[in-house]
């Protein structure tokens, strides 16, 4: 069986419109997603913005990140097992991230 990494995106200012009870429900779905026998690990990031740390004339750089320009961010991810592309990208169509407007990024771990 392959794994496979779901890298969840999303703009954090939608999760601020969803009231407690909503918030709480949304929270109980991806507990739940977390526990089906394919998953192998899941985590959510941090509410910072993170660093990044560039090369630039021959040393390294970091500041704040990922990209300032953009309104959609990592959020965390899943590690699943799926046999392929497809089966990984059929389970994730399930998962409640996009039931929140979030977008789910596929991608095969490699020598997995």
């Amino acid at each position: 069986m392959s794994q496979f990494m779901l890298l969840l995106y999303d703009n954090p200012a939608d999760w601020q419109k969803l009231g407690p009870e909503d918030m709480q429900k949304a929270i109980e779905k991806y507990m739940a997603w977390s526990k089906k026998p394919f998953t192998v690990d899941s985590k959510r990031l941090a509410e910072d913005k993170g660093r990044v740390i560039r090369a630039g004339n021959g040393k390294p750089r970091a500041t704040d990140g990922p990209y300032s320009e953009t309104k959609e961010v990592l959020g965390g991810y899943y590690t699943i097992e799926a046999a392929s592309y497809e089966e990984a990208v059929s389970r994730a169509l399930e998962h409640p991230h996009l039931e929140y407007g979030g977008t789910i990024e596929i991608r095969q771990v490699y020598g997995s």
